[in-house]
């Protein structure tokens, strides 16, 4: 287990500019940051695990220390196979905080050894979920301010919104 390398995951559907607030500011942090893109079959996702690879990469490819990588199964387990001892969460409020501080209480059981640090995303980002951003999307609304032009014009292709 490195010290400088840390996880990141998530659906990532989409990625918003949260998100990318929360990886950026991490990915400084640390020498390594792999950003953890959940298979999610537990989930209906919006778009594919494919392109929620593909918009990762694209809206990080400034970040040359930042990997991205899909994931299955549970997240200490893949931060042991890929050596990392930090896992980075984002939280944007009180109700974020409580489910993420039992998650870290539960994986501190299963890895003792991976820490959990928490980022809080700029002010003017904490209000963004993937959720809304979703919703907004197949309403047809105006995404510019919630996620990058990729991802708007990734979901307005899948929504059958206009462009």
């Amino acid at each position: 287990m490195s010290p400088r390398v840390a996880v990141t995951s998530g659906t990532f559907d989409p990625i918003t500019l949260g998100h990318e607030d929360v990886i950026r500011r991490a990915a400084a942090r640390f020498e390594r940051l792999i950003v953890a893109v959940a298979i999610a079959h537990h989930k209906k996702t919006l778009l594919t695990l494919q392109d929620r690879l593909a918009l990762v990469r694209d809206v990080l490819a400034d970040c040359p220390n930042v990997q991205v990588l899909p994931f299955d199964g549970l997240l200490m387990d893949f931060c042991r196979q890929h050596g990392a001892a930090t896992v980075v969460r984002g939280i944007r409020n009180v109700t974020d905080f409580d489910y993420e501080a039992q998650m870290a209480a539960m994986n501190a059981k299963l890895a003792p050894e991976v820490q959990t640090v928490f980022l809080l995303p700029q002010p003017g980002l904490q209000c963004i979920s993937s959720t809304l951003v979703r919703e907004i999307a197949r309403l047809g609304g105006d995404l510019g301010a919630m996620v990058s032009p990729p991802v708007a014009q990734r979901l307005r292709a899948v929504c059958g919104a206009p462009a």
